[in-house]
């Protein structure tokens, strides 16, 4: 959005200067991105009279002037045209840079006679395209700068031009005088009264104007009037200057006028030839294989229902977005039709993008322009158009109505505090709201019809915090809590799983972050991939559901590497995972993976290929760091995707707390991941908290007494598992046994020739730790005999001789 000062200053009364003004906008919430000040390329120049001119003697077309100056008189070879005694011009002199030739001047000599200058044409200077001579002035004082005459003068010639960044929620911005509004609102002047007369049409509109019944919640409301007798010449040359200033080409009087108003407005309006309208004009949608050759050139296959206007021929514009080339005004035009009206933002910015068209109008109806403004944007521009063109007006016709706007909010001068920190007067923030437009009504604020994106109270206080100023902020503590030991601010499950990312890095497991989306197929590997968790808008077909295991990422991460050289991986990850689409159907996991070796090669022969051990090793020192319970039981019923007999599961009753192990082959050949892997799994959410919170760890109770180890070798079922055992004897004393290993395990064809067929060996150390004194052989036997019979009770064993 560009401007230019002169044009923000018919809005705005206001001596501010231009580095004041950018200031404010930029405060304001209208970043400036450019200024652009002609004033700033002409300091150096000064006003300068011809005395006298004589031929080149060896060059027709040049003249040798003598120019007084402020330096005295000087010579200068000229060949404009009108260089003449007398004439009052702008000299450049020597080491002065011309912005119009990107040249900085020095003494020359031309065609054998020496030159101390030029005098410039305004094309030279950047004042305008013309270059037929030099500047001629009607006064001037020899050595006057030139920017100061112009600033005297003719101060429309250098106006600066300010380059404004308007952001999606500000339509109202789009329009000069918004911008002045906002300015005013600041207090860097006053916003001038718009003074709308309506003129008073004298005949009937030939063309009446209709709006299809199917199409009135897109075009609602539509208004126009011809004006006959019209004179379509050039713009006058401040209306064509303005326009060069914001980057418009100057086109004929009728065009200018309808793009002056959408930039100083935000009112974009359409005028037709009336003559080449035939009949009525209907707002309609467009019907199966119709056209459009529009005013750019180029011809538009409309889709059905695109907003057009039409008449009994077809369509002659495109709602809101472009005009066609058949009923454009021409300098031949007499008769013309001025359209007003409201579109619907959505419906504009559909049909925009589909037929890929950018214009200025459309820019405006899809942010949105003042539903209230319609009849008034038409009375304003009528009235221009016969102040510079001619012509006689008809009264207005009329279809649909503006749409209702009307909203209103409370005030409450107590939120600007609690919302934004700012502390400002009641009587300051209903000042502010007024300023902007805003009707009060009691604490009720009256949305005005430019402001679409002011949609509740917190809007209202936005509003005054903007004008105030943002930069009023102070930054402040945050309050602090009462003397003593502030409560914790993180929940019990959060801290487990922060212990638990930190345990795992302590492991040497790298963390990684992958997105909860993963494709179907992965998904179905670990028991998902159901319509309940399938992403309705995924963003490709690699991300179609929530993955039900962190797994599948973690192995596609491997694979990955794997692919560049990577061959061994230790990765883990803390995250969500889904086992439904609804609210509570999800929980918090931590699972990592190992791939490859355990050691990297060495002399001493450490490397061997990762175990279902190291997950487990891993899991139970992981399940230490958050607290889980010491005494836990191993099961073996597992999810599809482990390897059975090489995982299991640590459990706690019927509570799952993590998996270990080898995971299946056929998932590592479906996720292109090269063996060994085993993985483990630990289930954060579902481990129990403590009974009893103390700030402090329990004492250290150790003994200084020797430990006693004992041996025992059951023979058992071939189907019974070390567990039972080593759980049978851990309850055979619990205050005395510290601790049950399996040493030995003594199966197959040997311990079936020895112990019958389905038979097995599994021996046991258990450790006894005396507290109070040393035990004695008859205590010792005593614990021995209760392991051995708790041992085959449990297993149905007996001890082996």
């Amino acid at each position: 959005m560009k401007l230019t000062l002169s044009w923000l200053r018919d809005h705005l009364d206001t001596t501010a200067s231009v580095a004041e003004i950018a200031d404010a906008l930029t405060d304001l919430g209208l970043e400036v991105e450019d200024i652009h000040d002609p004033a700033a390329a002409l300091q150096s120049f000064t006003i300068a009279r011809i005395e006298h001119a004589q031929p080149h003697p060896d060059a027709d077309r040049l003249r040798v002037l003598r120019v007084a100056t402020d330096e005295g008189e000087k010579q200068i070879v000229c060949g404009a045209p009108n260089a003449r005694a007398g004439l009052i011009g702008v000299l450049a002199k020597p080491g002065d840079y011309v912005p119009g030739i990107d040249t900085t001047l020095g003494v020359g000599k031309i065609r054998g006679i020496e030159s101390h200058g030029m005098m410039a044409s305004e094309r030279e200077l950047m004042l305008s395209d013309e270059h037929d001579g030099i500047i001629e002035l009607p006064s001037g004082q020899v050595g006057q700068r030139f920017v100061d005459w112009l600033a005297q003068n003719a101060p429309d010639r250098i106006d600066p031009v300010i380059e404004i960044k308007i952001t999606p929620n500000r339509p109202d911005a789009l329009g000069i005088r918004g911008i002045a509004r906002d300015l005013a609102a600041r207090g860097l002047g006053t916003l001038k009264p718009l003074g709308i007369v309506p003129v008073a049409g004298s005949f009937d509109s030939p063309i009446a104007v209709t709006i299809a019944p199917d199409v009135l919640d897109r075009a609602p409301h539509f208004t126009g009037r011809l004006i006959r007798g019209v004179t379509n010449g050039p713009s006058p040359e401040w209306l064509q200057r303005r326009l060069r200033a914001i980057g418009l080409r100057p086109i004929s009087a009728l065009v200018d006028i309808t793009n002056l108003f959408t930039y100083d407005l935000n009112r974009p309006l359409h005028v037709f030839d009336a003559g080449k309208v035939a009949g009525d004009l209907v707002v309609r949608g467009a019907a199966a294989g119709e056209s459009l050759l529009a005013l750019d050139g180029r011809a538009y296959a409309l889709r059905p229902g695109d907003l057009v206007i039409a008449d009994a021929g077809g369509p002659e514009s495109l709602a809101g977005i472009m005009g066609g080339e058949a009923s454009g005004v021409t300098e031949a035009t007499t008769d013309v039709f001025l359209e007003s009206a409201f579109w619907q933002p959505i419906g504009i910015a559909a049909t925009g993008r589909a037929l890929k068209i950018n214009s200025d109008a459309r820019y405006r109806f899809e942010r949105g322009v003042d539903p209230a403004f319609t009849r008034d944007g038409l009375e304003l521009a009528t009235r221009m158009i016969l102040d510079l063109c001619g012509g006689e007006a008809s009264r207005v016709v009329e279809a649909g109505a503006a749409p209702d706007h009307a909203r209103a909010y409370r005030l409450d001068p107590a939120r600007t505090q609690s919302l934004v920190g700012m502390d400002i007067p009641e009587a300051d923030q209903r000042a502010t709201l007024e300023k902007l437009g805003f009707v009060m009504d009691g604490d009720m604020a009256q949305v005005p019809s430019w402001r679409p994106d002011v949609q509740g109270e917190a809007d209202l206080i936005e509003e005054i915090a903007r004008i105030a100023s943002l930069t009023r902020l102070e930054g402040k503590p945050l309050p602090r809590p009462a003397p003593g030991v502030p409560a914790p601010v993180l929940t019990p499950q959060q801290r487990r799983m922060g212990a638990a990312r930190r345990m795992a890095a302590a492991l040497g497991y790298n963390e990684c972050v992958t997105y909860s989306f993963i494709d179907a197929a992965s998904a179905a590997l670990f028991g998902g991939g159901s319509d309940a968790v399938r992403i309705e808008n995924p963003i490709s077909s690699e991300m179609s559901h929530l993955r039900p295991d962190l797994l599948p990422g973690l192995l596609a991460a491997a694979a990955r590497n794997q692919a560049r050289g990577f061959m061994d991986l230790a990765l883990f990850e803390i995250g969500p995972v889904f086992t439904g689409g609804e609210p509570g159907e999800q929980a918090v996991r931590l699972s990592a993976l190992l791939v490859g070796a355990s050691a990297p090669r060495d002399p001493h022969a450490s490397r061997r290929p990762v175990d279902p051990y190291d997950a487990k090793a891993d899991a139970e020192a992981i399940l230490a760091a958050i607290g889980a319970p010491a005494r836990v039981q191993i099961d073996r019923r597992l999810d599809g995707w482990w390897h059975p007999g090489r995982a299991g599961n640590i459990q706690l009753g019927p509570n799952r707390l993590a998996t270990f192990g080898e995971l299946h082959p056929r998932i590592l050949r479906a996720m292109n991941v090269k063996g060994p892997a085993v993985a483990l799994s630990v289930h954060v959410a579902d481990i129990p908290l403590p009974k009893a919170r103390v700030p402090t760890r329990p004492a250290l109770m150790a003994s200084d007494l020797q430990p006693v180890d004992r041996d025992f070798a059951f023979v058992v079922d071939d189907q019974v598992e070390a567990a039972v055992i080593v759980n049978a004897a851990q309850g055979a004393d619990k205050a005395l046994i510290a601790g049950v290993t399996v040493f030995d395990e003594f199966r197959g064809e040997r311990a079936a020739a020895q112990m019958g067929p389905g038979r097995k060996s599994v021996a046991i150390t258990v450790r006894l730790q005396p507290r109070e004194r040393t035990l004695t052989e008859t205590e010792i036997e005593a614990v021995a005999a209760r392991i051995v019979d708790k041992v085959s009770k449990a297993s149905g064993g007996s001890l082996r001789g």
